[in-house]
């Protein structure tokens, strides 16, 4: 059970409308890596959660807190949207000065949702539940509750950038806050995983399956050697099983594959003569 409250987490209020920005802001909100994803992200993993009873709690802290990062967003883009209703879109094809400050405008704003923010990212795309992930292995979906962090927290940086306007830098300046927490919290979450079990997912698995013999060996698989250098190429594994080796000239362990020819119904190409 949700409950609403009518106040935002935090101030999300532009000092001049900038509806070329608000297209921009999108991207945030809508985008791979927006509030829309990790809010419905976190949720999921934990609505689905089937461990210690901690993580679910921390999930859903977590993905409440982003439905109202969706909220403050989404009223900052409205804001932005005022003052540019439907009729300047129309006289921006006559009016050169004007086309030159709302040429950048999301036409969708003015016709579809009526100067209001959208489900999609900057250039239009509609948000995707592709975009999530909730595995149901903690240290799989924490790795990439991480990464989502991390993407995010660039791509608000970058808007941060490109704006002068203090009442969307203030806001952007919250949301990159929370995100230093978000990634500082995930990483603990990791840490805290990994200090009971391996540190490869799934842990569970039994590795007298697979092919031991390649499973620490960095392979050489472009021109140049300046990968041998690298952690990953010698010392001891993160995962405490092996010690890394570095193959300067891997070679081929698989067969020359020849495919039979299909069958006649298949109409594929025929032979040649």
């Amino acid at each position: 059970m949700f409950f609403h409250v009518k106040e935002l987490q935090y101030n999300a209020k532009p000092s001049r409308p900038d509806p070329v920005y608000a297209k921009k802001l999108q991207e945030i909100l809508g985008g791979q890596f927006g509030e829309m994803s990790v809010m419905i992200q976190y949720l999921f993993q934990g609505w689905n959660c089937r461990a210690e009873q901690k993580y679910r709690d921390m999930l859903l802290d977590i993905g409440t807190e982003e439905i109202g990062h969706v909220e403050m967003i989404a009223t900052m883009i409205a804001q932005l949207l005022d003052g540019a209703p439907v009729q300047e879109q129309e006289q921006a094809a006559k009016d050169p000065v004007l086309e030159a400050v709302l040429g950048g405008m999301n036409p969708q704003h003015a016709i579809v949702s009526g100067l209001g923010a959208t489900p999609t990212d900057s250039v239009g795309y509609p948000w995707n539940a592709r975009y999530t992930i909730a595995s149901g292995n903690l240290l799989a979906d924490f790795r990439a509750n991480l990464n989502a962090e991390s993407q995010g927290r660039l791509q608000v940086v970058r808007l941060y950038e490109v704006t002068t306007d203090p009442g969307v830098r203030d806001m952007l300046s919250f949301l990159i806050a929370r995100d230093t927490m978000h990634q500082n919290q995930w990483m603990a979450a990791i840490e805290e995983l990994e200090q009971g079990q391996k540190a490869i997912v799934p842990s569970t698995f039994n590795q007298e399956y697979e092919k031991q013999d390649v499973s620490y060996s960095f392979m050489n698989f472009s021109q140049g050697e300046e990968s041998k250098t690298g952690r990953w190429a010698s010392g001891k594994s993160l995962d405490g099983q092996a010690e890394f080796t570095y193959v300067s000239t891997p070679e081929a362990m698989g067969q020359n594959p020849k495919l039979a020819p299909a069958p006649s119904y298949i109409h594929g190409t025929p032979p040649t003569k």
